[in-house]
């Protein structure tokens, strides 16, 4: 059973009323984000962060950059705990969380940065827990949904984050394609070096007239002796209370 909270270097995040826990992955992610967008600060220095959960991605990037945040979930009781976890964090001023369906929210302004964990499994069949049953597939936000939103909301120069399994690689890029949608960067993660890749963090932007080759790399969470690798490690010093 996963713990019921996870303790940061800065912040603490409750997780006991969320389906959807703080993983290992989701940590990486928002580390590699969240050092790529202290390169992004502009005038704009705004966030949504679509699906927030427990407010991780959101508490991550706050940690690092001076963004405002918009946070989406569409479950209450995660929404509650994103909520709660804000509040006891140093930058509960800088953080909102909004219980709302992405596909409704409306905000008059556009965003400079957009990042999103979304639910891997729309297309997979639904097991026996009914609450990760929602947060997987309930929620209504398909993949393609997703990046209408992303396409609506973001500035004509704003960048987006996405964490996706490794195995809709295919679908995404086609998927890309369609919606107009310019990735920058891909990034595969391994649990190891022994291992094959499993997620891919990816940087895009609206599709320009004139596009750079999308950039292609790896990285690896532990190393052959199964211990976290250098590359992780400098990622992650800043947050996790070992390294």
């Amino acid at each position: 059973m996963a713990n019921s909270h996870f303790q940061f270097k800065q912040f603490t995040i409750h997780q006991d009323k969320c389906a959807m826990k703080v993983t290992t992955d989701s940590c990486l992610f928002g580390a590699w984000a969240a050092n790529r967008a202290r390169s992004l600060e502009s005038e704009t220095n705004n966030c949504l962060d679509i699906g927030t959960g427990t407010g991780l991605l959101s508490l991550m990037l706050a940690q690092q950059t001076n963004f405002t945040i918009d946070a989406l979930e569409i479950d209450a009781n995660a929404a509650e705990q994103a909520t709660e976890n804000v509040a006891t964090s140093p930058w509960r001023n800088r953080i909102k969380i909004h219980h709302i369906d992405a596909t409704e929210f409306l905000n008059k302004n556009q965003y400079q940065l957009i990042i999103s964990n979304p639910p891997f499994y729309e297309n997979e069949l639904k097991g026996t827990d009914i609450t990760k049953n929602i947060a997987h597939h309930d929620s209504g936000l398909s993949l393609p949904q997703l990046l209408r939103i992303i396409k609506n909301n973001l500035t004509a120069d704003g960048v987006f984050f996405l964490l996706l399994p490794y195995k809709r690689d295919e679908e995404m890029r086609k998927l890309f394609t369609e919606h107009e949608l310019h990735i920058q960067q891909i990034t595969f993660v391994k649990q190891s070096v022994d291992h094959g890749y499993f997620r891919m963090m990816l940087t895009g932007r609206l599709q320009a007239t004139s596009l750079s080759e999308t950039l292609i790399d790896e990285i690896a969470i532990k190393d052959e002796d199964g211990n976290y690798t250098q590359a992780f490690t400098e990622l992650l010093k800043d947050y996790y209370l070992h390294l």
